[in-house]
């Protein structure tokens, strides 16, 4: 994809579209900063992934015990999953992602050119999307990252470059945004206003920016037009919280009452009974499929049916500690992990990987035990 040049008032700005897991890519972006001489390299990159992107061994830090405790475990999930995505066609290839933006901090540094971060907070862009997606879209994005992690393709390295018409990334939200809009607007067009308004504040003349193709379109657009409010679209919107966390509790509690009271006690334990199994049984499943130690999955099916009772709870939380606490993640399951992700098998080898997906997989099949048993309660209680 050639360079795309805007002029605006005192700027210049020359936008390179590129592939994340693509030679060519790189190749373009070690001959455009001695071409163009910028006074400037902005590259799409937040603060966070340019500390790991200088010092590799930063991540390895990470508390998966402080994760699950901070409730952030999906979202560390979903930044494994779209890194799996990109190094297994990276690996076809024989080629790193992201390595067209290291290039270009490699070049811009070796030549005396200032580098600019202009990429949100990736975590403000994971939780922004996460808070404004319902139950339902929640739990189709989740399926659909976990559907990835089985995608094998046999993509060429000319199918490669084809995707600088819209690179990984977008490839990926395009997919799921069929079925969730909210996903484009937050990953791709926040973004891309975001990335325009810290192009427009660079007290620079002439500015190079290293961006993935699928955003060219969108900057070109934001750089010609107003670019917004950055303040805005660093916004984290609060937890939603609300009667509806309670409807389902509510429910089952008015359920169980009601077959204490209208068919005695024999109705009402035999609700009770199924509440506790339904829970019990699609938690332990969950955990199961994740490959759990058998006290982890004993957990979930305790925790589940009491969690799924108090919304401020989960029962993925106790058996992602559980596994933690038993089988706590050494060194060198850090070291391995960006190896391990990039093949199916690697995501159950990998300690940190398993814990997250007993978490993600225990939530998910509480609350699907919570949704059966529902039914059931109220065929009991009608004497069905």
């Amino acid at each position: 994809m050639p360079a795309e040049e805007i002029k605006l008032d005192d700027k210049e700005i020359i936008l390179i579209g590129t592939a994340h897991v693509s030679r060519q890519s790189v190749e373009e972006v070690r001959l455009a900063i001695p071409t163009y001489k910028p006074d400037v390299v902005a590259v799409e990159l937040c603060q966070a992934r340019f500390a790991v992107l200088k010092d590799p061994d930063l991540w390895k830090n990470t508390d998966i015990i402080k994760v699950i405790k901070e409730k952030k475990a999906t979202l560390l999930f979903a930044n494994l999953v779209m890194a799996s995505f990109q190094r297994r066609i990276g690996d076809k290839i024989g080629i790193r992602p992201g390595e067209e933006i290291k290039t270009a901090i490699e070049v811009a540094d070796a030549t005396g050119i200032p580098v600019a971060l202009i990429d949100r907070n990736i975590r403000t862009t994971l939780q922004r999307l996460w808070w404004m997606l319902s139950l339902k879209e929640r739990f189709i994005l989740v399926w659909s990252s976990f559907s990835s992690i089985f995608v094998v393709e046999d993509i060429s390295e000319d199918e490669i470059e084809k995707l600088k018409e819209k690179d990984t990334l977008t490839a990926a939200v395009d997919e799921i945004a069929g079925k969730i809009s909210t996903v484009k607007r937050v990953l791709l067009d926040e973004r891309d206003a975001y990335m325009a308004k810290k192009i427009m504040d660079l007290k620079y003349k002439r500015i190079l920016a290293v961006v993935g193709a699928g955003h060219t379109k969108g900057l070109l657009a934001r750089l010609k037009g107003p670019v917004g409010d950055e303040s805005s679209l660093e916004y984290v919107p609060p937890k939603k919280r609300g009667i509806w966390k309670w409807v389902i509790p509510l429910v089952i509690l008015f359920l169980v009452s009601l077959g204490f009271f209208c068919g005695g006690s024999t109705q009402g334990y035999e609700m009770i009974k199924w509440w506790l199994l339904c829970n019990a049984i699609f938690a332990a499943t969950g955990a199961c499929i994740a490959l759990a130690h058998p006290i982890t999955i004993l957990v979930a099916a305790i925790a589940s049916p009491i969690t799924s009772l108090n919304p401020t709870l989960a029962a993925g939380w106790f058996a992602g500690l559980s596994e933690a606490y038993l089988k706590r993640p050494k060194v060198a399951d850090f070291e391995s992990l960006y190896e391990d992700i990039s093949s199916v098998k690697g995501f159950w080898k990998n300690p940190i990987t398993r814990i997250l997906m007993i978490v993600i997989l225990a939530n998910i099949g509480s609350m699907m035990g919570a949704l059966v048993a529902m039914p059931i309660l109220t065929k009991i209680m009608l004497g069905g």
